[in-house]
């Protein structure tokens, strides 16, 4: 103790000193299994979080590419609309501005097919983006079930330490290997 201070023992600091000199590493052990799956828990939370992520870059990638396909359709409307008139007019005159708008409902008949299958391959782009959203919630839902009994496991070591009942050491086992289950499932994306 040096000079002019003062330190004051709390009644927990007694019991980890009497813990320590009894040769007792039973805390010892349960600390450092509950330090290993606070460790493999933060693993677990950070792939949860980033398959939530993907997940939602998905599903905004699948909203997009169903607005570029709504574009599309509309476009394909506006160039029905335009065709339409063409072939009327061509009906209601004669001569050369018939054929001139015969001409143009051809042009636009044309330009609609690429429309349509641009905007198809738009309705594909956003039905695929949209499963891999899905594919991305269902992983992270694993990760998501893998960190809850992680702290489980994590609740139950406190409760075997602050009760010293041993046996509870097996429940802490059995709920970590679930956990590591599920995590073994989220990485192979089951």
């Amino acid at each position: 103790m040096s000079e002019g201070t003062f330190h004051v023992h709390g009644p927990h600091d007694h019991e980890i000193e009497h813990q320590a000199q009894s040769g007792d590493n039973f805390a010892g052990r349960i600390a450092v299994m509950t330090a290993v799956l606070a460790t493999l828990g933060a693993v677990i939370s950070y792939q949860g979080g980033a398959t939530q992520n993907d997940a939602l870059l998905f599903k905004n990638e699948a909203a997009i590419k169903k607005t570029e396909a709504s574009d599309q359709w509309n476009f394909y409307q506006a160039k029905s609309n335009k065709q339409n008139l063409a072939e009327l007019g061509a009906t209601l005159t004669t001569g050369e501005v018939a054929e001139r708008y015969k001409s143009e409902a051809k042009r636009y008949s044309d330009e609609k097919k690429d429309i349509m299958k641009k905007a198809e391959e738009l309705e594909k782009a956003g039905v695929e983006a949209n499963a891999r959203s899905e594919a991305s919630m269902h992983v992270h839902h694993r990760w998501a079930q893998s960190m809850t009994l992680i702290q489980v496991a994590i609740a139950l070591a406190a409760i075997t330490l602050l009760t010293r009942k041993k046996w509870l050491v097996w429940g802490v086992g059995a709920t970590a290997l679930g956990s590591f289950a599920l995590a073994g499932l989220a990485l192979a994306h089951v």
